[in-house]
């Protein structure tokens, strides 16, 4: 198996997606993070002190995601023409899933944008609730879907 991030000295490089074709592609990844039932309350409620920490992690996920390739450093700076985070409060369970999809047209595809657009909406909540709630967990962080370029659709079963 060639190793596509290594040049011929062992060296890292970034993948030459010069000759690829532009396609549609999206990427949609998930991510959880548990807590407590009354720090799940405050956030439904509205009542966190630092503000509203599911419009907070939105843009922070949205960011997150248009800024992967200053993250991540073999990854290419692309157009990203779309961008969205959900969120399913669970109260059974004591946490919030995090659904996180983009979308572009181009050489190479979004998961990894999407990946992290949710590790960082996460981190958010993490950061806005750790006053009250220092136990949370991020956990499940995944790729669902990813469609698009040569290697075509991608649907993780759950």
């Amino acid at each position: 198996m060639e190793l596509t991030h290594i040049n011929e000295e062992g060296r890292a490089k970034m993948v030459d997606v010069s000759s690829k074709e532009d396609t549609a592609r999206e990427g949609v990844a998930f991510g959880s993070i548990n807590m407590k039932g009354s720090t799940l309350d405050k956030i439904k409620e509205g009542t966190i002190s630092k503000g509203d920490v599911l419009a907070v992690a939105q843009v922070a996920g949205i960011m997150a995601a248009k800024n992967t390739p200053n993250l991540i450093p073999m990854c290419h700076p692309i157009m990203i023409s779309g961008s969205d985070i959900s969120f399913k409060l669970d109260f059974e369970n004591n946490k919030i899933d995090i659904t996180a999809t983009v979308k572009n047209t181009g050489k190479t595809g979004v998961e990894m944008e999407a990946l992290t657009a949710v590790s960082i909406a996460a981190l958010t909540i993490y950061d806005m609730c750790k006053a009250i709630d220092r136990e949370m967990v991020i956990s499940d962080i995944m790729l669902l879907k990813k469609s698009g370029g040569k290697s075509g659709l991608f649907e993780r079963e759950r």
